[in-house]
This record gives structure tokens, sequence and C-alpha cells, in this order.
């Protein structure tokens, strides 16, 4: 018989794998900002720092500590992590610019290198928007809704690998909202009010699936919890989906709202210049 998800007990490390990840890419950041600031080069976004910064405090929070040992026996605790992994942390680790900071800090040879992998035919596909959407949905829906959730419950590798994807897709799915980085492909804003909207039905309705269902869909809560307790925790759970969805891409709308101001506003600036300066015989 499989342990019960309380009685189990993951191989002991002496350094958690999760911290030494975000604590390495926080030095990386740091030290390329550093070389930038150094160099006196311009930061096209003087508050980047912070936002990376703030991102990977997110991930800290999610990925180590009590809310990471809570998923084993909470599915609500699950789904709160997850939440804070593709909806919280990878908007604002983008906002830090960081594909942008390196190519900045690092010239030669390793921006050459850099710059090739943005622009190789890999990178064209998977930041493609309608690309990125259904690799992001895909791998929400299928985690979430086979036997691929369960499966990361009981084993620490797929658990990785499982929150691997979901923070690489999550990245992919808010690349063309954010934009802050070089990509092939961009959205007019328009069309980022658009991909966000159809976003909000994909996961509203994984929410509901989740709420309505009858039985419990993970063995590993239904040992550790009781049925009926599980059923109750996987309701939960799905309403912290469907609500956290929109409360959360709301602010992505007015932050795509603002940006098309912003943008209105400089071409006007730009159209106001160009009237100044003509000529009076042009007009």
């Amino acid at each position: 018989m499989a342990p019960r998800a309380s009685e189990r007990t993951w191989p002991t490390l002496l350094v958690d794998p999760a911290s030494v990840a975000i604590l390495l890419v926080a030095a990386g950041y740091a030290i390329a900002d550093a070389r930038v600031r150094g160099t006196r080069a311009s930061i096209p976004r003087p508050h980047a720092a912070a936002a990376f910064f703030s991102g990977l405090a997110v991930l800290l929070v999610a990925l180590t500590g009590p809310l990471d040992r809570a998923v084993a026996t909470s599915f609500s605790a699950h789904m709160v992590q997850h939440l804070l992994i593709t909806m919280v942390a990878p908007p604002v680790l983008l906002l830090g610019a960081p594909v942008t900071l390196a190519l900045v800090a690092w010239p030669g040879a390793p921006r050459r290198a850099l710059l090739g992998a943005t622009r190789s035919g890999l990178a064209r596909l998977l930041t493609h928007p309608a690309v990125a959407w259904a690799l992001f949905f895909g791998v929400l829906w299928g985690v979430h809704l086979t036997g691929f959730y369960d499966a990361a419950l009981r084993n620490p590798a797929i658990h990785a690998l499982e929150h691997t994807l979901l923070l690489g897709t999550a990245l992919l799915f808010w690349m063309p909202i954010v934009h802050a980085d070089p990509a092939p492909s961009r959205l007019s804003y328009p069309a980022r009010i658009l991909y966000l909207f159809v976003a909000m039905p994909a996961m509203a309705f994984l929410g509901l699936v989740l709420v309505s269902a009858q039985e419990p869909l993970y063995a590993t809560y239904a040992r550790a919890e009781g049925t009926a307790r599980a059923i109750a925790d996987q309701q939960i759970a799905g309403a912290i989906m469907w609500a956290g969805t929109m409360v959360l891409i709301v602010p992505a709308l007015a932050f795509v709202l603002l940006g098309w101001m912003r943008a209105d506003e400089r071409e006007a600036r730009r159209a106001d210049e160009r009237l100044a300066h003509a000529p009076a015989g042009s007009l």
C-alpha cells in the first residue's frame, strides 16, 4: 500500500534545491546589474531590479517553507502555490528585463550567443503568442487533470519537473503582455487585451471542473484527508483557481491599458514635435 501523504517523507537534503537555484539566479542578476551600473550604461527600466528580486521573493515563498510543506496534504495550499508560480512571479520577473540586462552587461561573445538564441527558430516558435498561450494552458490542464499530479505528490523529482514546466510556460505566456525584453513576436495593445480575455475563461473553466467534481481527483489527498475532506478541499482549490484568476488578470489588463495610453501620449507628442519643426510651406 502506498504511504499516506501525511506520513510520507521525501529524501532529506542538506540544502533545498529550489532555494539554491533562486539564490544563484539572484546573484547572477545582481552581478549583471552591478556591471551595467559600473559602466554607466543606460538602464531602460530604472525599477527593473526591484521587480526582478520581488519576483524571486514570490518564488521563494511558493517553493520553500510552510507553503511547500503544506502541499503534500492540502490541494488548496497546492493551488495557492501554483497561482504564485504561474500568475504572480512570472510577470514580475519579466518586468526585470533580465535578457536586456544580460545583453548590456555581457558584451562580445556572450551577447552574440544570447542574441543568436533569442533569434533562433526555436525561440521564434516558443515565443509566438499563440504557441505560448497553448503551451501554458496545455501544461496547466495536463498537470491538474491527469495522473501527473498524483505522481508529483509522490515523487520529489516529478514535483520539481511540474514546477519547472509551470514556471517555464508561464514565463512564455506572460512575455507578450509584459514585453520588457526583445522577442521575435510582438502583440499590439488591442491584441494583448484579447489575449488576456481569452485566458480568463480557460483558467476559470479549470476551476469549475475542480469545484464540480463529485469524487476526489487525486488519490494521494483522498488517503491523507479522507474522501469527504478531500472533496471539500478540492472545491476550495477550484474556487481559489477561479477567483484568483479573476483577481490577478484584472491588474494585468490595467497594466496593458496604461501602457496603451502612454504609447498614445508618446505618439501624440512626437506628432506635435513634427508639426512644430515642419517648414511653414509644408503645412
